[in-house]
Parts: structure tokens; sequence; C-alpha cells
């Protein structure tokens, strides 16, 4: 093996230990939600998004970004949540094409129950892996991210 196999093999695992990490998450959130809200990661995703626009909408394609879904699949999603009264669609005033999503009171209820579950879980599943030596700098890596805090109007 040369150098450039090792850089690639290197990338490789960090590839893999990132989709293990991934994994766990995902696995313990979904089962968390699940059991605790009727919801599932992806649905939790679609809630919390549409939350943290304080009031205001999204548009379909912004919430398939913020899912990372595809267009159809956001569609169906975005249905299933509508069904269950969660969400609603409302139509743009400046473009009739264009559709928003926004949240319903029972919907942001529901959120709000579900919020602390989804992140105790994490918490918890973080602080486990970060028990692993394999997955431990990652976990590491992941508590160093800075969070960008919104400048405060003036």
């Amino acid at each position: 093996m040369g150098i450039a196999d090792d850089a690639v093999e290197v990338r490789a695992q960090g590839w893999r230990t990132l989709a293990a990490l991934h994994g766990l998450i995902e696995t313990e959130l979904e089962r968390a939600l699940a059991a605790s809200a009727g919801l599932s990661v992806v649905e939790y995703t679609v809630l919390d998004a549409l939350s943290r626009q304080d009031g205001w909408h999204m548009r379909m394609q912004q919430l398939a970004r913020a899912t990372a879904l595809s267009p159809s699949a956001t569609t169906r999603l975005v249905t299933r949540l509508e069904d269950r009264a969660l969400i609603t669609r409302v139509l743009c005033a400046d473009d009739r094409r264009g559709i928003y999503t926004e949240l319903t009171a029972a919907g942001r209820a529901l959120y709000e129950r579900a919020r602390p579950i989804h992140d105790e879980t994490l918490e918890r599943v973080l602080a486990e892996a970060g028990a692993q030596p394999e997955l431990a700098p990652l976990v590491a890596a992941l508590h160093g991210v800075a969070v960008p805090v919104p400048a405060a109007a003036g």
C-alpha cells in the first residue's frame, strides 16, 4: 500500500466510523420517539425545523433540504403529518404555485412533548458512544462543533 492508498483507507475508515455513530444515534432516537410520541426521526425533524421558524413557515423545497429527502418523499411525509393534523399547507400569496408548511397547535404541542425525549436520548447515546474507543474521537469532535449564535437585534 502506498501513501495515497493509506489516505484513502483513512478516509474510508472515518466514513465507516461516522456511519456507525449515525446508525447508533438514529436507531435509539427512532425507538425513543416512536415509543414516547409516535414519531419517526424524520417526522420529528420536520416538526423541529418548522418549530424553529418562529411563527413562520417553510417552502416544501426548504423542508426537503432540512430533512435530506427527495421532493416526492417530502411531499408524502408532509401529507402523512397533515393527515395527523400536525402541520398544514398554506398557499403562497405571491405565487399560487408556492406551497408553505406550518406547524399546527397540535404539532407544536407534540414537538414540545417529544423534544426532551429526543435531547435526552441523543445525550445518552453520545455519552455511551464516547466510551467506545473507536467512536470517542468523533463524539469529541461533535461536542467541539460551535453553534452559531444569532446576532442580537439592535
